[in-house]
């Protein structure tokens, strides 16, 4: 470029851009809103005035059902070629019959629901909003809420409800993330201590707590793709974890089971075990070693080797799906980018991982009987490694881990009759939250999480384009074209910059697992 302009790069530049362009956006709904009260007329579309309405529902439809569907495929495909790039068969990772082979990759059907979920909520919701203008005459927050509560039932295409019900939690934990963050700007509420440095890094921890507590203690509760993830990836194996469960209860265990299991292990010495213990030891928990520090060493060692592929594939995936133009702008940076994320995600999980097992084998150190209050305390302390992530994910890990922390309360509770079981409750929940998430989205932006918010625009809104300004040169108008006027100059110039600076927040804000 030949400008001399010097190019922005400081966060408060950024912000001040991310004002005008919701200012700009402020002053078009308002003129719309005027000419619609001028005319008399019905508000108009936010799509382009040459689409109809069903067009512009079906584009939509189809053209997020590639984007989700892409994501997962690809994720598949990448983890794929980890695991036979760990078999050292370098060869066939170019081999298209061993990468993407139905028997091997096995999405087609995950990935076709994923892709009707994405797809059927955003044709069905712009079909909806179109509908309720039409039929309402006028454009209001009930329309965003209406549309999006009935486009919510494309949850439906999940058929597993455990996953229904573990995604509407999610989005549970996310309108009310808006619903607080709304009170407290308007200066109606706020919690105690809601400014602390470290509150999500608390919430995170609770929520680990009792994940942790009930895999240990009430795994059934659990989703059996979280339960069998959290399995492979420690250390102790589930004939230990059966026999802990049943000690801590009081009852007896199964002595031959577990005796046939730790004689497989080649390292093993030979201990007495008792059907009624009141503890089981170290030397059962990890009967390969006598050293605890060298078991929660290995422990760590071997979780970062599991799940580097995993958070790899999660964080360069979508982004390359998503934001297709700006990876090929600088693809060496994204993939920098994606690595570094990556290693330092797959270092607070591993660190998670050592450091429960270490509060496990101090306890069996200093105490003689174990209790299931104990593995509660190991997840909250363990939950600390989340201070390795960058301050902006330990809120996103917060509200991820939150909902199988509820969905695992939830579960408790029927169990034991204190709340009732309704059938398909996580449907209409969904739903709810859908619609109030809708209304965050449309009149109080500010309220979501950045990459909450750029996600669901980025699937919503790709195909809307805004309406022609009206013709009478109101003071909005004058305003927003003086707007205009200053930005561009600024936004051109400093366009390679904005670019990178996006790369690396989209990069920085996929949330793990």
């Amino acid at each position: 470029m030949s400008s001399v302009h010097k190019i922005p790069d400081t966060e408060a530049e950024r912000r001040l851009r991310d004002a005008e362009e919701r200012l700009r956006e402020a002053i078009e709904e308002l003129q719309r809103r005027e000419r619609s009260r001028a005319d008399g007329s019905k508000p108009p579309c936010h799509h382009a005035s040459d689409e109809s309405c069903v067009a512009n529902a079906i584009g939509n439809l189809c053209q997020s059902f590639l984007l989700s569907y892409g994501v997962r495929v690809g994720i598949g495909i990448l983890l794929r070629a980890f695991k036979l790039a760990r078999r050292q068969s370098y060869s066939s990772i170019l081999d298209l019959k061993q990468l993407v082979s139905e028997k091997d990759l096995i999405v087609r059907e995950e990935a076709c629901r994923i892709g009707l979920l994405f797809g059927g909520f955003t044709g069905s919701y712009h079909a909806l909003r179109c509908l309720l203008r039409k039929f309402r005459n006028k454009e209001t927050p009930v329309n965003s809420f209406l549309a999006g509560s009935i486009a919510g039932l494309s949850v439906l295409a999940l058929d597993d409800s455990n996953r229904r019900r573990t995604l509407a939690l999610y989005l549970l934990a996310r309108v009310a993330q808006c619903a607080y963050n709304s009170a407290k700007s308007k200066n109606k509420f706020h919690l105690w201590g809601s400014y602390w440095r470290h509150g999500d890094s608390l919430l995170f921890a609770l929520a680990c707590a009792q994940v942790m507590y009930a895999f240990v203690m009430r795994p059934e509760s659990l989703p059996k793709s979280y339960q069998e993830f959290i399995q492979k990836t420690g250390p102790v194996a589930a004939p230990v974890y059966k026999a802990v469960r049943d000690s801590c209860r009081g009852g007896p265990f199964d002595v031959a089971s577990l005796s046939a299991y730790l004689s497989s292990r080649k390292k093993f010495n030979p201990v007495k075990l008792e059907e009624f213990p009141s503890i089981i030891p170290c030397s059962v928990i990890h009967p390969d070693t006598d050293s605890c520090l060298t078991h929660n060493a290995n422990a760590a060692s071997a979780t970062f080797r599991k799940t580097f592929p995993l958070y790899f594939s999660l964080t360069f995936v979508p982004f390359v799906v998503l934001h297709l133009q700006k990876f090929m702008d600088a693809p060496a940076r994204t993939c920098w980018l994606a690595l570094k994320g990556a290693v330092r995600s797959t270092t607070f999980l591993s660190a998670f991982v050592g450091m429960f097992q270490g509060v496990i084998c101090v306890h069996r150190k200093v105490a003689s009987k174990d209790h299931k209050l104990v593995y509660w305390i190991a997840g909250a302390i363990s939950a600390l490694s989340v201070l390795l992530e960058k301050k902006a994910r330990r809120g996103e890990l917060a509200l991820y881990v939150l909902p199988r922390a509820g969905d695992s309360l939830w579960y408790i509770l029927v169990n034991r009759l204190l709340i009732p079981d309704v059938k398909n409750a996580e449907v209409a929940l969904f739903c709810a939250c859908m619609g109030g998430i809708m209304y965050y989205l449309e009149y109080e932006p500010d309220t979501m999480a950045p990459f909450l918010r750029g996600l669901i625009r980025r699937f919503l809104a790709s195909r809307i384009s805004n309406p022609t300004p009206p013709s009478n040169r109101s003071a909005s108008y004058t305003y927003l074209q003086t707007l205009d006027a200053m930005t561009k100059p600024k936004l051109q110039d400093s366009r390679e910059a904005e670019t990178s600076q996006s790369q690396k927040y989209n990069l920085e804000s996929i949330p793990g697992l």
